[in-house]
C-alpha cells in the first residue's frame, strides 16, 4: 500500500506523530504499522552500532521491512532519525518510500530533552557521561533535500501536525 519514512532529530516528535496517525488510520479501517527505530534497534538491528555504515544498514533494514508490509497492503511508517540523505533517496528509489521531515529547532529539542540525551551530549569534553554520537549535536544529520512533507513541530500542535500527516497519507492511498 504505502511505505513512509519519518525523519528528524531525537525528540522532534517522529514516534509520537507516527503513533497518532496510526490510531487514526486504524479507525478509518486502514491497516497500519509503526516501525519505531528505537524498538527495532533491540531486535532486527540489534547487531548494529552507530557507525555511519551501521546507521545506513539500520535504515535499509527498516525500509525493507516497511516495503514488505506495504506489499501486503499495510501502511508502514518508519519513525527513525535516518540522518543520511543518501539512504533516504535509496529507499525512495527502491520502494517509492515517501519522506516526511519532522523539523524542530535545536533550542526546542534541548528544552524538551525527554530522554536526557541533549544534556549528556552537551556536557564538557572528557566528562564520563558525555554522549559522543548524538545526531544533530556531535554527529551528522543531513536535512532532507526532497521531503514530500515537512512538519515544523515547534510551531504545530500534535493534533495539527497529525492531521497534516494523516491527510498526506490519505492522499497517497486514495484511489485515483
Amino acid at each position: 500500500m504505502l511505505s513512509l519514512q519519518i525523519t528528524g532529530l531525537s525528540g522532534a516528535g517522529k514516534t509520537t506523530l507516527a503513533q497518532w496517525v496510526s490510531c487514526q488510520l486504524i479507525k478509518l479501517d486502514y491497516p497500519c504499522i509503526v516501525i519505531d527505530g528505537d524498538s527495532y534497534r533491540q531486535t532486527l538491528c540489534s547487531d548494529l552500532g552507530f557507525s555511519h555504515a551501521d546507521r545506513m544498514e539500520n535504515i535499509r533494514r527498516l525500509g525493507k521491512l516497511a516495503n514488505d508490509y506495504a506489499q501486503q497492503g499495510t501502511i508502514a511508517i518508519v519513525a527513525a532519525i535516518n540522518p543520511f540523505e543518501t539512504v533516504r533517496r535509496e529507499l525512495n528509489s527502491l520502494y517509492n518510500t515517501k519522506t516526511v521531515w519532522v523539523d524542530c529547532p535545536m533550542d526546542t529539542l534541548v528544552a524538551r530533552d525527554i530522554k536526557g540525551l541533549y544534556r549528556k551530549a552537551l556536557l564538557p569534553d572528557g566528562h564520563p557521561d558525555k554522549i559522543l554520537n548524538l545526531t544533530g549535536v556531535n554527529d551528522v544529520y543531513e536535512k532532507p533535500l526532497q521531503a514530500d512533507l515537512r512538519l515544523d513541530t515547534d510551531l504545530l500542535t500534535l493534533d495539527a501536525a497529525g492531521r497534516l500527516l494523516l491527510n498526506f497519507i490519505l492522499a497517497q492511498v486514495a484511489p485515483a
